[in-house]
Protein backbone atom coordinates (compact mmCIF):
# COMPACT_ATOMS: atom_id res chain seq x y z
CA UNK A 1 0.00 0.00 0.00
CA UNK A 2 2.38 2.14 0.90
CA UNK A 3 6.56 2.59 0.02
CA UNK A 4 8.88 1.89 2.44
CA UNK A 5 11.82 3.81 2.50
CA UNK A 6 15.38 1.91 2.69
CA UNK A 7 17.67 1.98 5.63
CA UNK A 8 21.13 2.35 5.03
CA UNK A 9 22.99 -0.34 7.68
CA UNK A 10 26.05 2.18 7.95
CA UNK A 11 23.46 4.80 8.93
CA UNK A 12 23.70 5.86 12.85
CA UNK A 13 19.57 6.07 12.40
CA UNK A 14 19.55 2.93 11.17
CA UNK A 15 18.82 0.99 13.85
CA UNK A 16 15.29 1.42 16.27
CA UNK A 17 15.09 5.08 15.98
CA UNK A 18 14.78 4.39 12.27
CA UNK A 19 12.17 1.89 12.73
CA UNK A 20 10.24 3.86 14.98
CA UNK A 21 9.84 6.72 12.47
CA UNK A 22 8.52 4.14 9.62
CA UNK A 23 5.33 5.66 8.57
CA UNK A 24 3.69 2.03 9.18
CA UNK A 25 5.33 1.73 12.73
CA UNK A 26 2.22 2.93 14.54
CA UNK A 27 -0.39 0.08 12.45
CA UNK A 28 2.35 -2.57 13.26
CA UNK A 29 2.83 -1.70 17.11
CA UNK A 30 -1.24 -1.43 17.49
CA UNK A 31 -1.76 -4.89 15.60
CA UNK A 32 0.85 -6.47 17.27
CA UNK A 33 -0.13 -4.84 21.09
CA UNK A 34 -3.94 -6.55 20.02
CA UNK A 35 -2.67 -9.73 18.82
CA UNK A 36 -0.91 -10.59 21.70
CA UNK A 37 -3.49 -9.55 24.63
CA UNK A 38 -6.01 -10.81 22.46
CA UNK A 39 -4.20 -14.48 22.60
CA UNK A 40 -3.08 -13.62 26.40
CA UNK A 41 -7.06 -13.27 27.13
CA UNK A 42 -7.90 -16.80 24.99
CA UNK A 43 -5.15 -18.61 26.90
CA UNK A 44 -6.23 -16.93 30.13
CA UNK A 45 -10.10 -17.79 29.79
CA UNK A 46 -9.23 -20.89 28.42
CA UNK A 47 -7.37 -21.69 32.17
CA UNK A 48 -9.37 -18.79 34.31
CA UNK A 49 -13.12 -20.84 33.00
CA UNK A 50 -12.37 -24.35 33.12
CA UNK A 51 -13.91 -25.40 36.57
CA UNK A 52 -16.89 -23.34 36.14
CA UNK A 53 -17.37 -24.15 32.28
CA UNK A 54 -16.91 -27.87 33.99
CA UNK A 55 -19.90 -27.38 36.67
CA UNK A 56 -22.18 -25.24 34.27
CA UNK A 57 -21.77 -26.96 30.96
CA UNK A 58 -22.55 -30.36 31.20
CA UNK A 59 -18.88 -31.42 32.16
CA UNK A 60 -17.16 -29.56 29.43
CA UNK A 61 -14.29 -27.72 30.36
CA UNK A 62 -13.36 -26.15 27.56
CA UNK A 63 -16.97 -25.02 26.48
CA UNK A 64 -15.80 -20.95 27.44
CA UNK A 65 -12.54 -21.13 26.11
CA UNK A 66 -14.84 -22.30 23.05
CA UNK A 67 -16.95 -19.71 22.67
CA UNK A 68 -14.17 -17.14 23.49
CA UNK A 69 -12.30 -18.33 20.07
CA UNK A 70 -15.38 -17.74 18.02
CA UNK A 71 -15.88 -14.43 19.69
CA UNK A 72 -12.40 -13.22 18.97
CA UNK A 73 -12.62 -14.91 15.18
CA UNK A 74 -15.86 -12.64 14.63
CA UNK A 75 -13.90 -9.71 16.31
CA UNK A 76 -10.38 -10.09 13.85
CA UNK A 77 -12.27 -10.67 11.27
CA UNK A 78 -14.44 -7.19 11.81
CA UNK A 79 -11.32 -5.36 12.97
CA UNK A 80 -8.98 -6.29 10.00
CA UNK A 81 -12.36 -5.66 7.77
CA UNK A 82 -12.39 -1.64 9.83
CA UNK A 83 -8.78 -1.45 9.00
CA UNK A 84 -8.88 -1.27 5.73
CA UNK A 85 -11.46 1.00 4.93
CA UNK A 86 -10.84 4.73 4.63
CA UNK A 87 -11.95 7.39 7.12
CA UNK A 88 -14.48 8.96 5.18
CA UNK A 89 -16.48 5.35 4.79
CA UNK A 90 -15.94 4.82 8.66
CA UNK A 91 -17.45 8.38 8.89
CA UNK A 92 -20.43 7.45 6.89
CA UNK A 93 -20.87 4.33 9.49
CA UNK A 94 -21.31 6.21 12.33
CA UNK A 95 -24.19 7.67 12.45
CA UNK A 96 -25.98 4.52 11.45
CA UNK A 97 -24.26 2.57 14.20
CA UNK A 98 -25.24 5.36 16.62
CA UNK A 99 -29.03 5.23 15.45
CA UNK A 100 -28.52 1.06 15.75
CA UNK A 101 -27.25 0.96 19.54
CA UNK A 102 -29.55 3.39 21.07
CA UNK A 103 -32.71 1.53 19.52
CA UNK A 104 -30.50 -1.77 20.91
CA UNK A 105 -30.38 0.28 24.37
CA UNK A 106 -34.08 1.32 24.39
CA UNK A 107 -34.70 -3.02 23.40
CA UNK A 108 -33.12 -3.77 26.38
CA UNK A 109 -35.39 -1.96 28.61
CA UNK A 110 -38.46 -3.70 27.04
CA UNK A 111 -37.04 -7.27 25.93
CA UNK A 112 -33.77 -7.22 28.12
CA UNK A 113 -32.87 -9.97 30.37
CA UNK A 114 -31.25 -9.92 33.94
CA UNK A 115 -27.95 -10.92 35.13
CA UNK A 116 -26.50 -10.55 38.39
CA UNK A 117 -29.23 -8.05 39.27
CA UNK A 118 -28.90 -5.78 35.82
CA UNK A 119 -31.26 -5.49 32.85
CA UNK A 120 -28.54 -5.33 30.31
CA UNK A 121 -28.84 -8.07 27.97
CA UNK A 122 -30.87 -9.44 24.94
CA UNK A 123 -30.74 -12.99 24.47
CA UNK A 124 -30.80 -14.56 21.30
CA UNK A 125 -31.58 -17.94 22.26
CA UNK A 126 -28.38 -21.02 24.16
CA UNK A 127 -24.91 -19.16 24.99
CA UNK A 128 -25.44 -15.90 22.80
CA UNK A 129 -26.33 -13.02 23.68
CA UNK A 130 -25.71 -9.30 23.64
CA UNK A 131 -24.70 -6.17 25.90
CA UNK A 132 -25.77 -3.32 23.85
CA UNK A 133 -24.20 -0.89 26.64
CA UNK A 134 -20.82 -2.34 25.45
CA UNK A 135 -20.75 -1.35 21.60
CA UNK A 136 -22.72 2.38 23.16
CA UNK A 137 -18.97 3.40 23.97
CA UNK A 138 -17.49 3.01 20.60
CA UNK A 139 -20.61 4.57 18.89
CA UNK A 140 -20.52 7.68 21.25
CA UNK A 141 -17.10 7.95 20.45
CA UNK A 142 -17.47 7.87 16.62
CA UNK A 143 -20.96 9.71 16.00
CA UNK A 144 -19.07 12.30 18.45
CA UNK A 145 -16.20 12.44 16.27
CA UNK A 146 -18.16 12.97 13.45
CA UNK A 147 -20.71 15.51 14.52
CA UNK A 148 -17.93 17.87 16.39
CA UNK A 149 -15.73 17.56 13.72
CA UNK A 150 -18.33 18.83 11.24
CA UNK A 151 -19.15 21.78 13.97
CA UNK A 152 -15.03 22.27 14.47
CA UNK A 153 -15.26 25.99 13.33
CA UNK A 154 -18.59 26.65 15.07
CA UNK A 155 -17.55 25.41 18.66
CA UNK A 156 -15.98 28.62 20.10
CA UNK A 157 -20.51 29.31 20.32
CA UNK A 158 -21.49 27.34 23.45
CA UNK A 159 -24.75 25.96 21.61
CA UNK A 160 -22.95 24.37 19.18
CA UNK A 161 -20.29 22.68 21.53
CA UNK A 162 -22.86 21.37 24.00
CA UNK A 163 -25.81 20.15 21.10
CA UNK A 164 -26.66 17.86 20.72
CA UNK A 165 -23.98 15.90 21.82
CA UNK A 166 -24.35 16.74 25.43
CA UNK A 167 -27.83 15.20 25.25
CA UNK A 168 -27.46 12.75 23.55
CA UNK A 169 -24.40 11.42 25.50
CA UNK A 170 -26.56 12.06 28.89
CA UNK A 171 -29.59 9.72 26.98
CA UNK A 172 -27.54 7.13 26.55
CA UNK A 173 -26.02 7.83 30.28
CA UNK A 174 -29.77 7.30 31.16
CA UNK A 175 -30.34 4.28 29.27
CA UNK A 176 -27.39 2.19 30.74
CA UNK A 177 -28.09 3.41 34.68
CA UNK A 178 -32.20 2.29 33.68
CA UNK A 179 -30.33 -0.61 33.05
CA UNK A 180 -28.87 -1.33 36.47
CA UNK A 181 -24.92 -0.93 34.93
CA UNK A 182 -23.55 1.51 37.10
CA UNK A 183 -19.89 0.62 36.13
CA UNK A 184 -20.60 0.56 32.44
CA UNK A 185 -21.46 4.04 32.86
CA UNK A 186 -18.95 5.43 35.41
CA UNK A 187 -16.88 4.46 32.29
CA UNK A 188 -18.58 6.32 29.93
CA UNK A 189 -18.50 9.20 31.75
CA UNK A 190 -15.10 9.56 31.12
CA UNK A 191 -15.42 8.88 27.40
CA UNK A 192 -18.17 11.35 27.10
CA UNK A 193 -16.17 14.08 29.32
CA UNK A 194 -13.25 13.55 27.18
CA UNK A 195 -15.33 14.42 23.78
CA UNK A 196 -15.28 18.06 24.79
CA UNK A 197 -12.49 18.44 26.47
CA UNK A 198 -10.52 17.97 23.52
CA UNK A 199 -12.46 20.46 21.80
CA UNK A 200 -11.72 23.13 24.18
CA UNK A 201 -14.52 23.00 25.93
CA UNK A 202 -13.98 24.96 29.45
CA UNK A 203 -12.39 23.35 32.85
CA UNK A 204 -14.98 24.30 34.78
CA UNK A 205 -17.55 22.37 33.14
CA UNK A 206 -15.69 19.57 34.22
CA UNK A 207 -15.47 20.20 37.69
CA UNK A 208 -19.44 20.30 37.28
CA UNK A 209 -20.28 17.50 35.40
CA UNK A 210 -17.88 15.55 37.74
CA UNK A 211 -19.30 17.26 41.06
CA UNK A 212 -22.85 15.57 39.66
CA UNK A 213 -21.48 12.74 38.03
CA UNK A 214 -20.54 11.24 41.73
CA UNK A 215 -23.17 12.71 43.53
CA UNK A 216 -25.07 10.45 40.91
CA UNK A 217 -22.88 7.34 41.94
CA UNK A 218 -23.21 8.16 45.27
CA UNK A 219 -26.78 8.15 45.23
CA UNK A 220 -27.49 5.12 42.86
CA UNK A 221 -24.64 2.92 45.53
CA UNK A 222 -26.80 4.40 48.53
CA UNK A 223 -30.32 3.22 46.75
CA UNK A 224 -29.14 -0.24 46.09
CA UNK A 225 -27.86 -2.54 48.42
CA UNK A 226 -25.73 -4.67 46.51
CA UNK A 227 -24.53 -1.68 45.32
CA UNK A 228 -23.50 -0.32 49.07
CA UNK A 229 -22.23 -3.42 49.54
CA UNK A 230 -19.53 -3.16 47.31
CA UNK A 231 -18.32 0.43 48.46
CA UNK A 232 -18.10 -1.29 52.32
CA UNK A 233 -16.12 -4.16 50.87
CA UNK A 234 -13.56 -2.43 49.35
CA UNK A 235 -12.99 0.37 52.61
CA UNK A 236 -12.71 -3.16 54.32
CA UNK A 237 -13.10 -6.92 52.96
CA UNK A 238 -12.17 -8.25 55.97
CA UNK A 239 -15.12 -7.08 58.23
CA UNK A 240 -16.95 -9.27 55.95
CA UNK A 241 -14.81 -12.35 54.45
CA UNK A 242 -16.95 -14.47 53.78
CA UNK A 243 -19.41 -12.07 52.17
CA UNK A 244 -18.96 -9.22 50.54
CA UNK A 245 -15.22 -8.86 50.96
CA UNK A 246 -15.02 -12.32 49.54
CA UNK A 247 -13.78 -11.83 46.02
CA UNK A 248 -11.91 -8.80 46.88
CA UNK A 249 -9.45 -10.97 49.34
CA UNK A 250 -9.07 -14.19 47.40
CA UNK A 251 -8.68 -11.79 44.25
CA UNK A 252 -5.43 -9.94 45.87
CA UNK A 253 -4.22 -13.50 47.73
CA UNK A 254 -4.43 -14.72 43.91
CA UNK A 255 -2.31 -11.94 42.87
CA UNK A 256 -0.11 -12.30 45.93
CA UNK A 257 1.11 -15.73 45.36
CA UNK A 258 1.93 -15.31 41.95
CA UNK A 259 4.98 -14.21 43.25
CA UNK A 260 7.72 -12.29 40.23
CA UNK A 261 6.76 -15.20 38.04
CA UNK A 262 3.69 -16.98 38.88
CA UNK A 263 3.29 -20.78 39.78
CA UNK A 264 2.71 -21.56 36.06
CA UNK A 265 0.17 -21.41 33.42
CA UNK A 266 -2.78 -23.68 33.97
CA UNK A 267 -1.61 -23.71 37.84
CA UNK A 268 -3.93 -21.18 39.46
CA UNK A 269 -5.75 -22.52 42.91
CA UNK A 270 -8.01 -19.39 43.31
CA UNK A 271 -9.96 -20.14 40.35
CA UNK A 272 -10.93 -23.83 41.44
CA UNK A 273 -14.49 -22.66 42.69
CA UNK A 274 -12.34 -19.75 45.21
CA UNK A 275 -12.71 -16.72 42.92
CA UNK A 276 -15.87 -15.60 41.94
CA UNK A 277 -15.69 -14.11 38.18
CA UNK A 278 -12.43 -15.48 37.68
CA UNK A 279 -12.74 -15.73 34.10
CA UNK A 280 -14.70 -12.33 33.84
CA UNK A 281 -14.16 -9.56 35.90
CA UNK A 282 -10.85 -10.68 38.30
CA UNK A 283 -9.04 -12.93 35.25
CA UNK A 284 -6.09 -10.22 35.86
CA UNK A 285 -5.87 -11.83 39.24
CA UNK A 286 -5.71 -15.14 38.03
CA UNK A 287 -3.15 -13.68 35.39
CA UNK A 288 -1.00 -12.44 38.35
CA UNK A 289 -1.42 -16.05 40.28
CA UNK A 290 -0.55 -17.70 37.07
CA UNK A 291 2.40 -15.87 35.32
CA UNK A 292 3.16 -13.65 38.03
CA UNK A 293 4.27 -9.82 38.48
CA UNK A 294 6.36 -10.25 35.55
CA UNK A 295 3.03 -10.86 33.95
CA UNK A 296 1.05 -8.50 35.06
CA UNK A 297 3.47 -5.68 34.20
CA UNK A 298 3.67 -6.99 30.76
CA UNK A 299 -0.01 -6.36 30.59
CA UNK A 300 0.36 -3.02 31.76
CA UNK A 301 3.22 -2.22 28.82
CA UNK A 302 1.22 -3.22 26.21
CA UNK A 303 -2.29 -1.11 27.17
CA UNK A 304 0.50 1.63 27.81
CA UNK A 305 2.41 1.05 24.20
CA UNK A 306 -1.87 1.33 23.13
CA UNK A 307 -2.50 4.61 24.62
CA UNK A 308 0.89 6.05 23.24
CA UNK A 309 0.60 4.88 19.86
CA UNK A 310 -3.18 6.34 20.24
CA UNK A 311 -1.73 9.49 21.39
CA UNK A 312 0.54 10.32 18.74
CA UNK A 313 -2.03 9.54 16.08
CA UNK A 314 -3.94 11.83 17.59
CA UNK A 315 -0.73 14.37 17.48
CA UNK A 316 0.06 13.70 13.96
CA UNK A 317 -2.82 14.63 12.48
CA UNK A 318 -4.53 17.48 11.17
CA UNK A 319 -7.82 16.02 11.09
CA UNK A 320 -10.06 16.74 14.18
CA UNK A 321 -12.34 13.90 13.21
CA UNK A 322 -9.67 11.42 13.66
CA UNK A 323 -7.84 13.50 16.61
CA UNK A 324 -11.07 13.23 18.67
CA UNK A 325 -11.99 9.33 17.72
CA UNK A 326 -8.21 8.62 18.45
CA UNK A 327 -8.19 10.28 21.98
CA UNK A 328 -11.92 8.81 22.49
CA UNK A 329 -10.80 5.89 22.00
CA UNK A 330 -7.91 5.95 24.51
CA UNK A 331 -10.14 7.43 27.10
CA UNK A 332 -12.12 4.34 26.35
CA UNK A 333 -9.39 1.41 26.88
CA UNK A 334 -7.06 3.34 29.67
CA UNK A 335 -10.30 4.27 31.64
CA UNK A 336 -11.52 0.59 31.30
CA UNK A 337 -8.26 -0.94 32.02
CA UNK A 338 -7.47 0.94 35.35
CA UNK A 339 -10.72 0.66 36.67
CA UNK A 340 -10.83 -2.91 36.11
CA UNK A 341 -7.37 -3.77 37.25
CA UNK A 342 -8.08 -1.23 40.13
CA UNK A 343 -10.75 -3.71 41.88
CA UNK A 344 -8.59 -6.06 41.24
CA UNK A 345 -5.58 -4.47 43.47
CA UNK A 346 -8.15 -3.17 45.93
CA UNK A 347 -7.72 0.34 44.80
CA UNK A 348 -11.36 0.81 43.61
CA UNK A 349 -14.56 -0.68 44.50
CA UNK A 350 -15.56 -3.85 42.38
CA UNK A 351 -17.69 -2.26 39.08
CA UNK A 352 -17.92 -5.70 36.88
CA UNK A 353 -16.34 -3.85 33.94
CA UNK A 354 -13.86 -6.54 31.93
CA UNK A 355 -10.45 -6.22 31.36
CA UNK A 356 -10.14 -4.85 27.61
CA UNK A 357 -9.35 -7.89 25.33
CA UNK A 358 -8.78 -10.23 27.94
CA UNK A 359 -11.60 -11.22 30.01
CA UNK A 360 -14.44 -13.50 28.71
CA UNK A 361 -17.33 -12.24 26.76
CA UNK A 362 -18.07 -11.17 23.19
CA UNK A 363 -20.04 -7.89 23.67
CA UNK A 364 -17.33 -6.45 25.15
CA UNK A 365 -14.21 -8.41 22.83
CA UNK A 366 -15.83 -7.01 19.60
CA UNK A 367 -16.26 -3.59 20.03
CA UNK A 368 -13.06 -3.41 21.08
CA UNK A 369 -11.49 -5.28 18.42
CA UNK A 370 -13.38 -2.79 16.15
CA UNK A 371 -12.12 0.30 17.74
CA UNK A 372 -8.57 -1.11 17.17
CA UNK A 373 -9.34 -1.55 13.67
CA UNK A 374 -10.63 1.79 13.58
CA UNK A 375 -7.43 3.06 15.48
CA UNK A 376 -5.27 0.77 12.50
CA UNK A 377 -7.23 2.30 9.36
CA UNK A 378 -6.03 5.90 11.36
CA UNK A 379 -2.57 4.59 11.24
CA UNK A 380 -2.64 3.74 7.70
CA UNK A 381 -4.05 7.34 6.61
CA UNK A 382 -1.31 8.48 8.50
CA UNK A 383 1.27 7.03 6.58
CA UNK A 384 -0.49 7.45 3.70
CA UNK A 385 -0.38 11.48 4.27
CA UNK A 386 3.41 11.40 5.13
CA UNK A 387 4.04 9.39 2.00
CA UNK A 388 2.14 11.86 0.01
CA UNK A 389 4.42 14.90 1.18
CA UNK A 390 7.25 13.62 0.19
Amino acid sequence: MTATRPVKRNSPNGGLSARLEHPMVHYQILLGATGFLLALGIVMVASASSDFSYQQNNGNSWALATRQLIFAAIGVFLMMAVSKMHVDAIRRWAPLFMVVVGVLLVAVLLIGTAVHGQKNWIDFGGPFRIQPSEFAKLAIIMWGADILDRKYHLLEQRNHLLIPVLPVCVTVLLLVVLQGDLGTAMVMMPIMASLLYFVGAPRKWFLVMGAVGLAGIAALSFAAPYRMARFTSWLDPYADAQGTGFQVIHGQQALGSGGWWGVGLGGSREKWGTLPEAHTDFIYAVLGEELGIIGTILVLVIFTAIAIVGLRIARNTNEAFIQIASLGIVAWIVTQALVNIGAVLGILPITGVPLPLVSYGGSSLIPTLLAMGILMAFAKHEAYMQEQKK
